[in-house]
């Protein structure tokens, strides 16, 4: 007599001998046109059953990698069990720089790979898997705008009967991008309880842009250390390199600056609610493992307030209506006027760089309120020596760019290089004051407006180079309720992840100037997310962003990506990400059954 579990067997997909506890299935999966289709399972008639993940693996465009590999993709449809307990990452340069990092990419690996299997399995027997990683240029290992991201993945058997992966690549981050790949084509098969690896696949693969991030607001709401590391971790399983730290702003100060402590002391919403040294190196180190730099931000000189109340250097701090003054509460300004100002921020931008060793630094620069500066007394009479009037723009402009231009001073002063400069559209890149304020040898702009704005065009035909984080697709806090006014915040109505990943470079720069877009970004800002919340916020999405900019479809179809996504999404989720569901599990169980228009599948039936 079979078993209760079998006889729950038709929704599970798998059930169990009573007797043995082995699998026995009673659907399972074959290719056909070209998708996997569900089949009920009858050993006397049908082939050795595929578990989804597996059929997957020879049927499903690219293989069912996430993001789709820009070179070749070849892989065998014939499947080899893995033994998970000997399966070793093996550095080709041991003494290197980058061997610390590969071992740790290794340990990575592996730990994704334990991730798949479900806890009442244990996987026994299988061949041993060695990955050879082979880096040409094995002294580099930090990412950098220009750093080579290509990697080429070979998989084997060898004459003794083991399985070879060898990876090639010029640097560590290509060589870990080839790791993220290998462990895709890995899946845990519920049908036979075994890890399961194509024998043979040739993979050649770069991203399309050099810059694949997400800008996290740490401020508004205090951002958990463990919740870092889980967008860190979708991140990497989606290739994304660059973690933008939005570390400070007008709510709160949580960044403890070495030199300046006393700003977290008064700025942090609690003495627990803050990021010290050994937080910041933590992230790093758990980010660099991972491919991904970390990009400090200290936005100025708008956006700061709590913390500075005692230094006399900040002006219109919460000052009412707020709506005069900021666009959103608490308000707050730096002063440009006061000389000590600049001497506060050469100490932070000191700590920064000693701290995160950024290849670029991102200076904020974003929603500056001249009302603010026209209603301090002291600024105006400052502005009336020098010949501005307080009440014309573009003399107040010329304030902004004498701030801009001792902060850049101070900066470079700490960093002891021209280092590149990120900042946010503004006044200062409105095409009357753009090329005199903000020189396109040093300054990259970071797009928060839409796609259309035409400060885009303007931009891109004066040759600046930009990173899009256009509102309209890429701010992940829209969509929800108000928080001070009634109705759906500001950015409504929320974005689908089809739309984020039909928002490539290409589509917005075009053809001629896409060359100028080092990538694009998504944005979290957290007035209305925090810990518990981040990972729904980011994930899935982000990883659609990560589609659109590692590979940069040409005719980017969403429709012909689902699949794809839908399976990724299930990867973050086993990585511990609480990654938003898209659509019901029986979709992704039944591949083209819930698009409009689909056709009837007439090949399901039992035998």
């Amino acid at each position: 007599m079979a078993s209760w579990r079998c006889i729950f067997g038709l929704l599970l997909a798998t059930c169990y001998s009573s007797v043995s506890g082995e699998p026995n299935p009673v659907w399972h999966w074959q290719c056909l046109q070209g998708t996997c289709q569900k089949q009920h399972y009858n050993e006397t008639v049908s082939s050795s059953p595929l578990s989804l993940p597996t059929c997957r693996l020879s049927c499903s465009d690219a293989a069912g990698l996430w993001p789709k590999p820009t070179g070749d993709v070849s892989v065998s449809n014939i499947f080899q069990n893995v033994n998970f307990n000997s399966i070793d990452v093996v550095p080709k340069q041991s003494n290197s720089p980058s061997s610390k990092l590969v071992r740790e990419a290794g340990k990575v690996f592996k730990e994704q790979i334990q991730a798949t299997i479900p806890r009442r399995f244990n996987p026994k027997g299988g061949k041993s898997l060695l990955v050879d990683v082979d880096i040409k240029n094995p002294s580099f290992s930090r990412l950098t705008l220009d750093t080579d991201e290509s990697y080429t993945l070979k998989l084997s058997e060898t004459s003794d009967g083991r399985l070879n992966a060898l990876i090639s690549a010029q640097t560590f981050f290509g060589a870990r991008h080839g790791l993220q790949t290998l462990n895709q084509l890995i899946v845990f098969d519920d049908l036979k309880g075994e890890l399961l690896i194509p024998s043979e696949a040739l993979i050649t693969d770069k991203p399309a842009y050099p810059y694949r991030g997400i800008v996290l607001d740490t401020s508004r709401n205090y951002i958990t250390i463990d919740a870092i590391k889980r967008t860190l971790a979708g991140m990497g399983a989606s290739k994304l390199n660059t973690f933008h730290w939005h570390i400070t702003d007008s709510h709160s100060f949580p960044y403890v600056s070495k030199s300046r402590p006393e700003l977290s002391k008064y700025g942090a919403y609690s003495p627990s609610k803050v990021y010290t040294d050994e937080d910041i190196k933590q992230i790093i180190k758990y980010a660099t493992v991972r491919g991904i730099r970390v990009l400090p931000e200290f936005d100025a000189p708008a956006h700061v307030g709590e913390g500075w109340q005692n230094t006399g250097f900040v002006t219109c701090l919460n000052w009412q209506p707020w709506q005069s003054y900021c666009v959103e509460p608490p308000c707050g300004q730096l002063d440009p006027t006061k000389d000590g100002v600049y001497d506060v921020l050469e100490d932070i931008y000191g700590d920064m760089i000693e701290q995160f060793q950024p290849d670029i630094f991102h200076m904020g620069g974003d929603e500056v309120n001249f009302h603010c500066w026209k209603s301090t007394p002291n600024i105006a009479e400052w502005m009336q020596r020098k010949g501005l009037n307080v009440s014309e723009e573009k003399d107040l402009v010329q304030l902004w760019r004498y701030f801009q231009d001792n902060a850049l001073q101070r900066l470079d002063k700490k960093a002891k290089r021209n280092i590149p400069v990120v900042m946010w559209t503004s006044h200062l890149t409105d095409p009357e004051y753009l090329t005199n304020a903000l020189p396109k040898d040093r300054y990259i702009i970071q797009i928060w407006t839409t796609g259309t704005d035409a400060q885009v065009g303007t931009l891109l035909e004066n040759g600046y180079k930009v990173i899009l984080s256009n509102y309209d697709a890429l701010y992940f806090d829209c969509g929800f309720a108000g928080w001070v006014t009634s109705g759906n915040n500001w950015c409504s109505p929320y974005i689908g992840w089809q739309k984020v990943y039909s928002n490539t470079p290409e589509k917005i720069a075009g053809p001629t100037k896409k060359h100028l877009v080092l990538g694009e970004e998504a944005a979290l800002w957290t007035e209305q997310a925090d810990s518990a919340s981040v990972d729904s916020r980011l994930w899935p999405r982000a990883a659609a962003l990560a589609e659109a900019v590692w590979t940069s479809p040409a005719n980017p179809s969403w429709e012909a990506a689902e699949q794809r996504f839908l399976a990724h999404r299930e990867r973050l989720v086993e990585l511990g990400i609480g990654a938003d569901a898209i659509e019901p599990e029986w979709c992704l169980q039944h591949e083209e059954n819930c698009r409009i228009g689909a056709k009837l599948n007439t090949d399901t039936k039992f035998n």
